[in-house]
């Protein structure tokens, strides 16, 4: 039996559910929930508790993203909490310091900071669409952050990974209590964390944007030769922006516009539409194969035309049309893997943790916060217990890329929450956090559902594929695949690594809430593959 070869039961609820990485956070979100809160007050608490809980990889330093459906409106929102560029940055910068492209962490780590959008993106959430304020949402990540919690297995292990980038500045001991990362099972208290959050809960968004907290993260970032201002956080506004979707098989899957790369997601799933995979095995070399080139082609085109799209033009509706997917089919041979995978013309002619939840109204939200990378670029602002995000290393230096470097923009980002409707019923709150596996989760995820029938739970539980999008392009498959598979999946031409142990949490970290829309029952599952769980009441 392999590691993470155990069972879980989907959680089966009528008053509200939660589901994200760590068990506590979740209990948090459903204490909210009991507490009178609705899905979006829940959703904010929860993540506020995962950056104490989980601080290597969400936080109050990184950026946010909100899929929000709202029973009496029966509309979905997408809430952009992400930060821009600092006005003064620009790639001489970078380049004049011998950097061939912008570091993630080290020395030059100070480039890779854009304005963390988080705290402004939880208020944003909580003016459209919460009853509770954020005084009253904080208490809970407040209260572990003083009197400390026990640190669970996966977490303890991505925090070990970090310590070689925290040690490498003082500040960096406020995440490092004792001196070293905590084992499993000890108790951590995070006091300038704490009072952070104490802060923002007492004087709202001001508080971080505005006031002390201002000056000490420009000052740090300044110190260490990025460009932040105060001027910049105090500039800093989140966006309401009109979600895209595609159809898949009878239901619409919801994902952020760019600069999300949810739309690689949807790309995928309309090429992968047009293959017949509820008749392959879910588990066949044929339906790897084919979502696996879905997906090439589907990342093919997001990493060359998505930006921010409030300083460049980028062709979304021609990116997610049927045509254009149709086009893009026709490149996909059934027994060869394609070995030059290069973006099309559609204008023609990323450490994270996702949560989501679904309370007793039918309201939902789809929630995922980030620092990118573990404890982001390892800066962490002394006095504050805030690590600061690198997504600004997404950036490109390439003057003839949309996502190139400049002052006031957005990065292309990868963290990106999903939802799914059908006849104006909200059916499906679900994410799979984890960098560039994202997309490859929800289009793996959707398929599982849709085509086969899974709940909530056994569509996590399926064994997943991942691209090295970064990296060679091999398709990493877990250990528990047939062999068969693996051979079948060479023959046709694809690299293929089998991972194991605690190396499949490459596979993402999914969460998935669905929803009966005649009778209102939730049904929750939680990744098997981090330390979370799905409740509900």
């Amino acid at each position: 039996m392999s590691y993470f070869n155990s069972r879980r039961s989907a959680v089966v609820a009528r008053n509200g559910a939660v589901a994200t990485s760590q068990p506590l956070a979740a209990q948090v979100g459903l204490q909210i929930l009991q507490n009178g809160g609705n899905a979006v007050d829940a959703a904010v608490a929860t993540a506020a508790a995962l950056n104490v809980l989980e601080p290597m990889s969400t936080g109050i330093g990184g950026d946010m993203f909100a899929l929000v459906w709202m029973s009496n409106t029966k509309k979905v929102s997408a809430i952009n909490g992400s930060g821009r560029s600092a006005m003064a940055a620009n790639p001489e910068d970078v380049l004049s310091k011998g950097y061939g492209s912008i570091p993630t962490e080290g020395k030059g780590a100070a480039f890779s900071v854009s304005v963390p959008g988080t705290v402004d993106g939880w208020q944003k959430c909580l003016d459209m669409h919460g009853s509770m304020t954020i005084h009253e949402v904080l208490q809970p990540a407040i209260r572990y952050a003083e009197k400390g919690y026990g640190v669970s297995d996966i977490i303890a292990r991505a925090w070990a990974a970090s310590v070689d980038k925290l040690i490498q500045r003082p500040s960096g001991s406020e995440m490092l209590p004792g001196g070293r990362s905590p084992r499993e099972g000890e108790v951590v208290q995070l006091p300038e964390l704490a009072r952070s959050l104490r802060s923002i809960a007492d004087g709202g968004v001001d508080a971080f944007y505005k006031g002390d907290i201002a000056k000490k993260i420009a000052d740090y970032v300044q110190v260490e030769g990025g460009w932040i201002t105060q001027q910049d956080l105090e500039k800093h506004h989140s966006d309401v922006d009109e979600p895209i979707s595609a159809e898949y098989r009878g239901i619409t899957v919801w994902e952020c516009p760019p600069n999300g790369s949810g739309i690689a997601a949807l790309m995928a799933l309309n090429i992968a539409e047009g293959f017949n995979l509820p008749e392959m095995g879910e588990q066949s070399p044929e339906r790897y194969h084919y979502l696996v080139e879905s997906m090439r082609l589907g990342y093919a085109d997001a990493l060359q035309y998505v930006a921010d799209p409030r300083m460049t033009d980028v062709p979304i509706q021609e990116m997610i049309s049927k045509d254009y997917a149709s086009k893009r089919r026709g490149e996909i041979n059934a027994d060869v893997a394609m070995k030059e995978v290069a973006f099309g013309s559609p204008a023609g002619n990323s450490d994270t943790v996702y949560l989501t939840v679904v309370d007793g109204q039918g309201n939902a939200c789809s929630f995922i916060n980030s620092l990118y990378q573990g404890f982001g670029s390892g800066l962490v602002v002394p006095e504050t217990g805030i690590a600061l995000q690198n997504r600004g290393a997404l950036f490109s230096l390439d003057a003839s890329h949309p996502n190139y470097l400049q002052g006031g923009k957005r990065p292309y980002q990868t963290i990106i929450p999903a939802m799914a409707t059908q006849d104006d019923e909200v059916l499906l709150s679900f994410g799979v956090m984890g960098g560039f596996q994202q997309p490859q989760g929800h289009l793996q995820v959707i398929s599982n559902i849709v085509d086969y029938g899974m709940n909530s739970q056994r569509a996590l539980d399926s064994l997943r594929f991942s691209i090295d999008i970064e990296g060679s392009g091999a398709v990493r498959v877990e250990e528990d695949i047939d062999p068969k598979v693996v051979a079948e999946l060479e023959r046709r031409g694809h690299e293929v690594l089998v991972l194991s142990g605690h190396d499949r949490g490459t596979f993402g970290g999914g969460q998935v809430i669905s929803r009966n829309p005649e009778t209102g029952v939730l049904v929750a599952g939680s990744e098997p593959r981090k330390d979370g769980m799905a409740v509900g009441w």
